[in-house]
């Protein structure tokens, strides 16, 4: 289905840029800059809910609504459009980009409110949004990483946004350098895709063949180490994640986002919490029907992820910079994504990235408003309290740290326990040792997201009023780390520290806070799994499962796949444009899900949920009892120093490509090979000069003698080859 006006959910955010850049540059007026802002958003998400919904919508039909504008690139059979398309999986994503990012611009308004450059970060923050709509709406990869690459310019922008202060320069360097990485990899997986398949498209139009379609006709790689550098399927898979891997802040290349926390807090909430950290999880979930095809390279996204969210998690333990445990929190979260993944659980991948979209931007909002209220104070050390002063921001705050604790009914716990149900009953992965080694990985990993969130809200909320007590180094044995020894502080609002009284923050603020709230108390009631909404007596349709189905490729070996037919893209019969509601029950009596799960497996399921209740019971009960005693407990020096990845990173690889860079190449090849090459030029160029100028003495007689010497040497020359032709 054809339709031009998709193509505004993109371009109104741009509209919004160039007109805060050119005009609100001039005027100054912070009324018509966040009017302009917030409006621009504000179509784009009312279009974006229009293109979902409408009948024949995205989200209420089998066929993508598509936008084709113009004709990109076409050389020989490689063709590029600059085209749009929303299907199910892209109208999902569209939705909440659009309104969580409405809600942040909102509060950005309040929060940013007499900051010298707010022209420009409002410029900035609508051009991110034109971006990552981009990526998220086109229809072909190389649109996508035009997309790809905006987001990560606009990270880069907006991380240093505040350009008097030296660390926020530092981590856009490395945030942007960091993404250039994991770029490559993408880049490579794009080439070696249209190689293989002579397509970079996601979806099949009239006489031509999608890459999916492609990749689907294929036989899948065997589980073989080899397969990685066998320039096949597995290999695209591999090339593909870690571009992933840059953008969505995995192991190793998660470096970047800890220190993005330099920006101001509506980027973090925007960028690094609701909608850029997850393009990656975005883009495997576009390419299910490549990583089916490649079991080794689904490994590898389930053990980095695994991994990712277990090693971010303990580091989050000794955090003590409000949004630095935020941060960590979010590449532990992440990880829980490509554990999904890498599990062929798509649909639960994006389940959790709905619902942490809603919880961690209300807490990260959330930690904008404290900081706000504490006049720009980040160091939970310097806090304590609060709850008394600050009782929306407390009360909303509450909600995001129950939702990602994993406490039914909140969002978090339904998406979560989905992931770990998952990772139990996966079939996917080498051996059935594997499965639960991994549940084991993410059990943990839940029990010390709920130790170290509740560890922030009783430093932030409950407690004596350390705010009160300026310049004391909380630290024990004498050790305060990087942040605490600059009294960490948010944005160009300097502040000296001292003892201030804490503040609600205004309704721009607030509002958007109580909007989370409610949507990570409820959001995750769009997926409840058949297992456990049969407990209430009812059976409700899973709506988020069965809106993806239809695009989503199923692992082989899973029940889904023997059980569900194949994505629409890669059927080759016509497919209905008005087909039922997404949202309409199909399950039969029983409800969705019913026809494939045993009673056995719907006990299971059952019962692990009830072990991933008591998890986060027990790690909300061992927090408040540790840190409501002892807030300033000192944790493993280890975990605050982050395991020293950063210094590593900087000994084995920019150290020494510094030494190289400035020994080898500058010094050696730049100095002296090219510039000595030139100087040497210059100076035999001079030299001769120098030479030659001797013979312009200005003397007649000399000229003379030269014309002379130049007849007779003429004159020999016909003499010489006269005579030989005589003879």
């Amino acid at each position: 289905m054809d339709n031009n006006l998709l193509s505004l959910i993109i371009f109104a955010p741009l509209a919004g840029a160039a007109i805060n850049w050119f005009v609100g540059r001039r005027l100054r007026n912070e009324k018509l800059i966040g009017l302009v802002a917030c409006g621009a958003v504000g179509i784009s998400t009312l279009l974006a809910f229009y293109f979902a919904f409408k009948p024949g919508g995205a989200l209420r039909s089998t066929e993508p609504v598509f936008d084709h504008l113009w004709t990109w690139i076409q050389v020989g059979k490689f063709r590029a459009d600059f085209g749009l398309a929303m299907d199910r999986l892209s109208g999902t994503y569209a939705l909440f980009v659009t309104f969580i990012g409405f809600l942040i611009h909102v509060f950005a308004v309040g929060y940013m409110h007499e900051d010298s450059g707010f022209y420009r970060f409002f410029a900035f923050l609508n051009l991110f949004m034109f971006s990552m709509l981009t990526l998220v709406l086109a229809d072909n990869f190389l649109l996508m990483f035009v997309g790809w690459e905006g987001v990560g310019l606009c990270s880069y922008l907006l991380i240093g946004f505040y350009v008097d202060r030296k660390e926020a320069g530092d981590a856009a360097k490395k945030a942007f350098i960091t993404n250039r990485v994991g770029d490559w990899g993408f880049v490579m997986g794009i080439l070696l895709t249209f190689f293989m398949t002579g397509s970079i498209s996601f979806f099949s139009h009239e006489g031509t063949t999608s890459a999916f379609e492609a990749f689907a006709r294929m036989e899948a790689d065997p589980f073989t180490w080899g397969a990685i550098i066998a320039g096949g399927v597995t290999s695209v898979a591999v090339l593909l994640f870690i571009g992933a891997a840059g953008k969505s802040a995995q192991i190793p290349l998660y470096v970047w986002l800890p220190d993005a926390m330099a920006g101001p807090t509506p980027v973090s909430a925007l960028i690094h919490a609701a909608t850029m950290v997850t393009a990656g999880v975005y883009m495997i979930v576009r390419c299910s029907e490549i990583y089916v095809h490649a079991p080794t390279a689904m490994f590898i996204v389930a053990i980095i992820g695994a991994a990712t969210a277990l090693f971010a998690a303990t580091i989050g333990l000794a955090q003590n910079d409000i949004k630095k445990v935020l941060a960590y929190s979010t590449i532990s979260q992440l990880g829980y994504m490509f554990l999904a993944c890498g599990l062929g659980a798509f649909t639960a991948a994006i389940f959790h990235v709905i619902t942490h979209a809603f919880f961690k931007a209300l807490l990260f909002l959330g930690s904008g408003s404290v900081i706000h209220g504490m006049h720009h104070e980040q160091d939970m050390r310097r806090m304590g309290g609060l709850k008394k002063y600050m009782p929306i921001t407390f009360a909303t705050m509450l909600t995001g740290w129950l939702a990602i604790s994993g406490i039914p009914i909140f969002a978090g716990f339904f998406s979560k326990d989905e992931i770990l149900w998952k990772t139990w009953s996966a079939t996917t992965l080498p051996g059935p040792a594997w499965s639960k080694l991994l549940w084991g990985v993410g059990a943990l990993t839940a029990l010390l997201t709920a130790v170290y969130m509740t560890r922030m809200m009783v430093m932030t909320f409950w407690g004596s009023e350390r705010f009160r007590e300026a310049h004391v180094d909380h630290t024990a044995g004498g050790h305060a780390d990087d942040d605490a020894q600059r009294a960490a502080h948010d944005d160009a609002h300097h502040s000296d520290h001292g003892v201030h009284e804490p503040h609600e923050s205004p309704w721009l603020m607030t509002a958007p806070l109580v909007v989370l709230a409610i949507l990570s108390t409820v959001g995750g009631l769009i997926g409840v799994p058949y297992a456990l909404s049969s407990l209430l007596g009812g059976h409700p349709e899973n709506y988020i499962e069965r809106t993806l189905e239809p695009v989503i490729a199923e692992a082989p070996g899973s029940a889904a796949h023997e059980a569900e037919a194949k994505p629409d893209w890669i059927s080759h019969e016509p497919q209905p444009v008005d087909g039922p509601p997404a949202f309409e029950t199909h399950g039969g009596e029983h409800g969705e899900g019913a026809e494939h799960h045993s009673p056995e497996e719907i006990r299971a399921e059952r019962l692990l949920a009830l072990v991933s209740v008591l998890i986060a019971a027990i790690g909300i009960g061992i927090g408040w009892t540790t840190f409501k005693k002892r807030p300033l407990l000192q944790m493993p020096r280890l975990f605050e120093n982050k395991y020293y990845v950063d210094e590593i990173y900087d000994a084995t690889i920019i150290n020494p490509i510094k030494v190289v860079s400035r020994e080898g190449l500058w010094k050696i090849f730049d100095v002296g090979v090219i510039d000595g090459l030139l100087h040497a030029l210059g100076e035999v160029v001079t030299e001769t000069g120098q030479l030659v100028r001797r013979l312009q003495a200005g003397f007649v007689r000399g000229y003379a003698a030269i014309i002379l010497l130049g007849a007779i040497v003429v004159i020999g020359v016909f003499a010489y080859y006269g005579a030989r032709l005589l003879s």
